[in-house]
């Protein structure tokens, strides 16, 4: 917020009012003056700070800071419980209608003194301004101390109580919003208004205009009637924002559009209102004919139900969709809303049989809904046909929330024990949806618009639009997904929309309960228990959470000892709400494992501070006020911080019953987790971490709540954006997304046929299946939870309309984006034989068919594609079923590291190494997956060891001699000299990766450009400036001469997370905003710089690690033949050694750049990726060390405790603090030590010794010395809970 502020003198500043930021301490402290202290007292600036709910900032515009303030909701008295301020507040003044809902207290304002009288009134503006609620702001000073003479201009003392003795201790002084920035007057429309409200409908966007003429407001003011109505808010007799409402809304529509149970369908109660599903009767079995898909998305192609089904059949979506004639352009706060939809006067029908609620045919689409909205799924409403108006249980569904899906993990668990390789079609539970008959409750927002200055007020509207229809409980208001969520709709409940729905609109709703100012939080008490049973009737952890409840009614802890507290929030005495906390015991294990530093100062928060968030429920017409509940939870219970995990759903039954699912995801903040150090814990003994950092336990996701973060409103952003392909890619991509603590992404949903990676219970075996990239481990999907922030929807993209912009998954639904981004990766394919007949003795040089054509004939039941953790359990199923007890032996064909990998698998499983073939096809390239001999040989002689039989150089000829067959017996095998022909019961192919054959028609038939794979340019725009591609499934245009170089050669993480950079770029108001892709001055590709990583469990037990700079795919000795190829460091290389073998190579700059491990025994590789890009210097003068013979394995050198901090994840940002202290001058007229660096190497890139011990002196001379020294200790000691085996200062 930019304003002028005149000084005292006379000059002006153009400043601007922020957040403060804990940075700003050291600014604010030059701010201090001779009356601050007498005021506020002694404090410590960075803890007010931190512990703040709004503190505010002025700073001009060379970022100087001019004033600051801090504002807390309870006073600045010791001797106050700030849970009970109210009661000694009213006690000794007249302040009744100051609540925890209204109220602020002051707690310091420092500011530069020519600037203070007006940075005081700006601040308190900008206070107003930002909490709407906000109407009291009191100034407590000791008794004898009056305001400085900028406070004492705003803040007038506060009458006191008639009869009630005085406050001797203290003086309190109060200032009013109608003071400032006045609650805005509401009055009906006239015509005359017309002239103020058309330059703010000009400004704002001409589409009415060009749409209707010139005088469409007036006209529209003149129509009003019983109808519909039209209200304006004035300033000084002036118009400054008009609303246009209408009771016509077409409830029908709204309905098979969103989830309206929650809100009993905007309708009134009825008695023919069907709220509960019928039970069904018994069904006659019937046989299911299943079809064979071939190829694989990402996530696989044989999909195995794992959640309830939407019942859609044809488009399985709805179609109709709202006129958007009066539709403003993108980003303009002129919002015509669903007024626009047709009105409706009959009451909603029921839905035909084989229809969904939308009136759509029906089909089976699997939608997995994000955790974050389970509490507004559609269910059935709970009101009585009793409810009277006035009642709030009339207004909305008690209907709450639902814990880590019930349904989910049932289905989970049946999964496991009956995976097959082709799954039997499940009967999908039909989707309910309740049917209303009542008369429509609601009225809509038809045209609203007011001047920016006030649209922080435009809640006046509201009481003054309830009255015009008394009758009515909802008001209810849409708008285009694109246009940016205006203040306004903070204080409207977003509805869900059903999934999928192709409606370009959002539904927002208001109650008119929310108009009450008697919402408040107390403590539970047993008389609650009646009230909050019906509240949270339809959780599905509701026992537990009662229990909880009754322990704290009975005991107020745990029998353990552990203190519970529990808060009710009321409204006109009726329970709309639930907290229950208790103190959080594991905050040590939290601040090792989570970056919860990224949100809070953490030494400024004693122990008792932080809280554990186990249940959270609130009345869904109240979610506006969500952020006000935890705010009391915090004040009530002492405490600064909340924490919420979000367990997986194979988590164990008895650790997941101790939450439910929270209603306040959306408004908490996601935690990244950190990577950990694997430690040598034997060798430290004592020296090792404590137990609470070491201890392991079930990974969950955190999100997070602080003080701070209860009155900063998060960026809402209704685009659509759907990613096709839950790879490496798409899940990197959602993830950096989803963790922008400031950005809430509402309609992020994923199209996988497998759902999302990491959703099945932990198995090593079925892990180490196919190798890894290691960019996401199975702990780690746990720890970023993305089903608690996606949507979705389980099936295969079979088609992309670029007209409509919507993509048609397999069973016809229509997934509707305003955002695509492919990244659906490549896949193995079913081997295709070359029809080559081997009785001919036909040779590879003379095949009937190329053999790598795609294969389009009905694959045999037992041939299989593994692409996923998803493949590999209905492999490993179907091995254990059908193949361990039989005779037969399996072939392995390709010569892929998953095939290596595979083999692995097959012996680890049980099978005898001479019932496994290993078939491998001639090298295309001349380079194997290992591009390495000694560990290609290493493997091999491994295999054999094993008794599996390995051929080289041998395409596929034919399935049971080419006469078909639904099952292999027999295959047949071409080479450069002499065929073979192989018994063989499981064939498994690992020979061929290619786009998957759905997804090239859908990208092909859409006119995306497609040359052998989906053309992206170097921002990732394909052809249409909508879609995004990214992943292997890309190529480069052919304008960069760049074809060989893909995203391919990269590493996927790290392209996954450029692409939501860019993404990024049109949504976060924090970031300059591309409205148009940018000019590319030269045609460049991108350079990523993360190492590239594979690794896999290989036959014989052998570990396998291999990571380096991205490159193309050259011969090893090709590399090594360049002049500039640096050296190798290896051990266990030796011929007979019975060491393990490590190889390093260090490029010429003396930098780690590939790292190569093959080992029986388990390789530490969280801690060796850390090595990559790393100066041979960080490491013990490792080159050194080694030419003189003393490191003979490096494998224990890597494992010695010296080298545990440069493990440590905080080591990379410890080391840029060292590069920016060495490149920043000390002084202005003192030469950085770089800059003396450069001018020497221009000079002579050699630098002789007199000029290396010159340098070594200005390095100790300067100061640089003893800062690097302080700033290393300084980050031993931060991070001393990771790092005990340092000795400190004063150990020693």
């Amino acid at each position: 917020m930019t304003a002028v502020l005149m000084s005292a003198n006379g000059p002006a500043e153009v400043i601007n009012a922020r957040r403060t930021e804990s940075l700003d301490a050291h600014s604010i402290l030059k701010l201090v003056g001779p009356a601050t202290e007498p005021q506020f007292g002694l404090v410590n600036v960075v803890n007010l700070i931190e512990k703040a709910v709004l503190a505010v900032t002025l700073n001009n515009d060379k970022e100087q800071i001019l004033a600051h303030s801090a504002f807390f909701d309870y006073p600045n008295v010791p001797d106050v419980d700030p849970a009970k301020w109210q009661e000694w507040l009213n006690a000794y003044f007249d302040c009744q209608k100051c609540t925890p809902l209204n109220t602020l207290f002051m707690h310091y304002f420092a500011a530069k003194q020519e600037f203070s009288h007006g940075s005081a009134r700006e601040i308190i503006r900008t206070v107003f301004n930002a909490v709407p609620d906000v109407h009291f702001l009191y100034l407590v000073v000791p008794s004898g101390i009056y305001p400085e003479p900028a406070l004492a201009d705003i803040f007038k003392p506060l009458d006191k109580k008639f009869g009630a003795k005085p406050l001797e201790s203290h003086s309190v002084f109060v200032c009013h919003r109608h003071d400032h920035c006045p609650v805005l007057f509401v009055r009906k429309a006239r015509v005359e208004d017309h002239d103020d409200l058309t330059p703010i409908f000009n400004r704002q966007s001409d589409m009415l205009k060009t749409t209707y003429g010139d005088f469409f407001l007036a006209e529209l003011i003149e129509s009003q009637n019983v109808d519909n109505h039209a209200i304006i808010v004035e300033s000084e007799g002036t118009a400054e924002g008009f609303m246009s409402i209408s009771r016509k809304v077409n409830l029908n529509l709204l309905s098979s559009c969103f989830e309206l149970g929650p809100f009993h369908g905007l309708r009134k109660p009825h008695p023919d209102d069907v709220l509960v599903p019928p039970t069904p009767p018994p069904q006659e079995e019937q046989p299911v004919v299943m079809e064979d898909q071939e190829g694989s998305q990402i996530g696989g192609d044989k999909p195995i139900s794992r959640s309830s089904s939407i019942s859609n059949k044809g488009d399985g979506t709805v179609v109709p969709t709202p006129s958007t004639a009066t539709r403003p352009a993108s980003g303009s706060k002129t919002t015509p809303a669903a007024s626009t939809l047709p009105p409706q006067s009959t009451p909603a029908q029921p839905p035909k049989p084989g229809t969904s609620a939308s009136g759509a045919e029906s089909t089976d689409v699997k939608v997995h809904t994000k955790l974050s909205d389970a509490h507004m799924a559609s269910v059935a409403s709970l009101m009585s046909d009793q409810d009277d108006a006035e009642s709030i249980k009339s207004t909305g569904s008690k209907k709450s929330t639902s814990v880590h899906s019930a349904q989910e993990n049932a289905d989970v668990a049946s999964f496991r024990p009956e995976l097959s390789p082709t799954p039997e079609p499940t009967v999908p539970t039909p989707r309910f949806d309740p049917v209303y008959y009542g008369e429509s409750n609601c009225f809509i927002v038809q045209l609203f618009c007011i001047d920016e200055k006030y649209e922080m007020r435009s809640l006046d509207f509201l009481p003054m639009a309830f009255s015009l229809f008394p009758d009515k409980e909802f008001c209810i208001l849409t708008m285009p997904h694109m246009v940016p969520e205006f203040p306004l709709l903070q204080s409207f409940v977003r509805v869900t929309p059903k999934c999928p729905s192709i409606l370009p609109q959002e539904l927002y709703v208001f109650n008119r309960s929310g108009l009450l100012q008697s919402f408040q939080v107390r403590p539970a008490c047993t008389s609650d228990e009646q009230g909050v049973e019906e509240l949270t009737q339809h959780i599905d952890n509701k026992d537990g959470l009662m229990a909880d409840l009754r322990q704290y009614n009975k005991a107020r802890r745990d029998p353990d000892g552990t203190p519970i507290q529990a808060f009710v929030a009321t409204c006109l005495d009726q329970i709309v709400g639930l907290a229950i906390t208790r103190q959080e015991e594991d905050i040590e294990y939290i601040r090792s494992h989570y970056n919860i530093e990224d949100f809070i100062y953490f030494n400024h928060h004693r122990r008792d501070e932080h809280g554990h968030l186990h249940h959270l429920a609130l009345n869904p017409i109240f979610q506006h006020q969500t952020k006000l509940l935890m705010k009391e939870v915090l004040r009530q219970a002492h405490y600064t911080c909340l924490y919420y995990p979000v367990y997986p759903v194979y988590a164990p039954q008895e650790i997941r019953s101790k939450h439910s699912l929270v209603t306040s995801l959306n408004y908490m903040v996601p935690v990244r987790a950190r990577r950990q150090i694997e430690y040598p814990v034997e060798q430290l003994g004592g020296n090792a971490p404590s137990e609470r950092v070491l201890k392991e336990q079930e990974k969950y996701a955190l999100s997070h709540m602080n003080r701070k973060l209860t009155l900063e409103p998060k960026v809402t952003i209704n685009a659509r954006i759907v990613v096709v392909g839950a790879s490496d890619v798409g899940v990197a991509f959602l993830e950096t997304l989803t963790f922008c603590p400031h950005l809430r992404f509402n309609n992020l949903v994923l199209i996988s046929p497998n759902g999302l990676p990491g959703e099945l219970a932990p198995d090593p075996l079925r892990a180490n299946f196919l190798s890894t990239s290691r960019c996401y481990s199975q702990d780690r999907l746990a720890q970023i939870s993305l089903r608690s922030w996606i949507n979705v929807v389980a099936a295969k993209m079979v088609a992309i309309n670029r007209g409509s912009k919507y993509v048609k998954v397999a069973g016809g639904a229509k997934v509707p984006y305003d955002h695509l981004i492919l990244c659906t990766g490549q896949q193995y394919q079913t081997s295709c034989p070359t029809g080559a007949d081997i009785s001919e003795l036909v040779t590879n040089a003379s095949l009937p068919q190329k053999p790598d054509a795609r294969y389009k004939g009905r694959v045999p039941k037992n041939v299989f594609i593994v692409n996923d953790e998803y493949n590999a359990a209905c492999v490993l199923k179907w091995l254990n079923k059908h193949f361990l007890n039989i005779e037969g032996k399996a072939i392995v064909y390709g010569r892929s590291l998953d095939a290596y990998s595979a083999v692995q698998s097959l012996l680890a499983v049980g099978l005898p190494g001479s019932r496994i073939t290993f078939v491998q096809p001639p090298l295309k390239y001349s380079i194997t997956c290992f591009n390495n001999p000694q560990v290609e040989k290493t493997v091999h002689e491994a295999i054999e060891a094993q008794g599996v039989q390995m051929y080289d150089g041998y395409y596929l000829a034919q399935w049971n001699d080419g006469k078909g067959g639904d099952e292999v017996y027999c295959t047949s095998f071409t080479s450069d000299t002499k065929p073979i022909k192989l018994e063989c019961s499981a064939f498994f192919c690992f020979n061929n990766k290619a786009v998957d054959s759905d997804a090239f028609r859908a990208i092909n038939d859409s006119c995306l450009v497609f040359d052998g794979k989906l053309v992206i340019d170097a921002n990732f725009h394909t052809n249409d400036l909508s879609i995004r591609g990214a992943g292997p499934l890309t190529k480069f245009q052919r304008k960069y001469h760049a074809d060989q170089w893909s995203h391919a050669n990269f590493n996927s993480k790290e392209v996954g997370s450029a692409l939501a950079s860019t993404m990024l770029r049109l949504f976060d108001p924090t970031l300059e905003t591309d409205v148009t892709p940018p000019v590319e001055s030269v045609p460049l590709i991108p350079i990523y710089t993360e190492a590239k990583v594979q690794g896999a469990c290989l036959p014989g037990g052998l570990n396998y690690l291999h990571f380096g700079k991205p490159s193309l795919d050259t011969p090893l000795e090709a590399d090594m033949a360049q002049l500039d190829y640096g050296r190798v460091l290896a051990t266990g290389d030796k011929e007979g050694s019975t060491q393990d073998y490590f190889r390093l190579h260090i490029n010429q700059y003396n930098k780690i750049q590939t790292v190569t491990c093959l080992a029986q025994k388990s390789i530490d590789a969280s801690n060796l990726l850390c090595l990559y890009d790393l100066h041979e210097r960080f490491l013990n003068n490792l080159v050194s060390r080694f030419d003189e013979g003393l490191i003979p394995d490096l494998y224990s050198f890597f494992r010695e405790t010296w080298c545990l901090a440069i493990f440590h994840d905080r080591f990379p940002d410890f080391r840029q603090e060292i590069r920016e202290l060495l490149v920043q001058r000390p002084a202005v007229d003192v030469t950085a030590l770089e800059e003396k660096v450069r001018q020497l190497i221009d000079q002579d890139l050699e630098l002789e010794k007199r000029e290396r011990k010159y340098l070594e002196e200005q390095f100790e001379t300067s100061g640089n010395k003893r800062s690097l020294e302080t700033r290393l200790l300084s980050f031993l000691s931060y991070n001393y809970y990771h790092l005990p085996m340092y000795a400190k200062p004063g150990m020693v």
